[in-house]
């Protein structure tokens, strides 16, 4: 049995720092509308770029396929994804008169995977999406908000997208961590 479905691509996941805490420490109605709010601006900003996979509490499974993913395209979104956020949340703290101490955090991977269809929902399936879901996971970032790109990622970068600065990075055995100011 062969699978014609299985591309290259980008999984990229937005993720919320400090959600635990936020969820345990906010009434449930003023929590569902701050992060219905948080997450709806990712969508906006996105603009289409990368196709939603699936919304899970405080993350968003994006993904694109692409045989030559661009840097400098992925980072610029990711930081007007970032200063959207950051907006967003000054302004829902003014409104709400509260503070809201979420931070993002975002992990690019790039591989194989495949999707396939149960009902109304696209699931993406393989070793890639898993992987990227693990990067969440890591000890790495000293920082509340960063991007992580992993090895993969850069790896397919054209070498003439290669021209990536290093001050605000830091480079680690899985890949590159970029850091946001303040």
């Amino acid at each position: 049995m062969e699978n014609t479905n299985i591309k290259n691509g980008i999984i990229l996941i937005p993720d919320f720092n400090g959600f635990t805490q936020f969820v345990f420490n906010t009434k449930l109605f003023t929590g569902e509308y701050i992060v219905r709010q948080l997450l709806s601006i990712l969508i906006d900003v996105n603009n289409r770029y990368f196709d939603i996979s699936e919304i899970e509490g405080d993350a968003i499974l994006f993904y694109k396929y692409d045989k030559k993913p661009c840097y400098k395209k992925i980072s610029t979104l990711l930081v007007k994804m970032q200063n959207s956020f950051n907006a967003k949340i000054k302004e829902l703290s003014k409104l709400m008169n509260t503070s809201i101490d979420l931070s993002l955090k975002f992990v690019v991977h790039y591989g194989q995977f495949s999707e396939y269809k149960i009902g109304n929902f696209q699931k993406l399936y393989g070793k890639t999406v898993i992987e990227a879901h693990q990067m969440l996971k890591n000890n790495w970032a000293n920082q509340p908000s960063y991007i992580f790109y992993s090895r993969s990622f850069l790896t397919f970068l054209p070498y003439s997208d290669n021209t990536i600065d290093t001050a605000k990075h830091h480079i680690c055995d899985f890949g590159m961590i970029e850091y946001f100011e303040g």
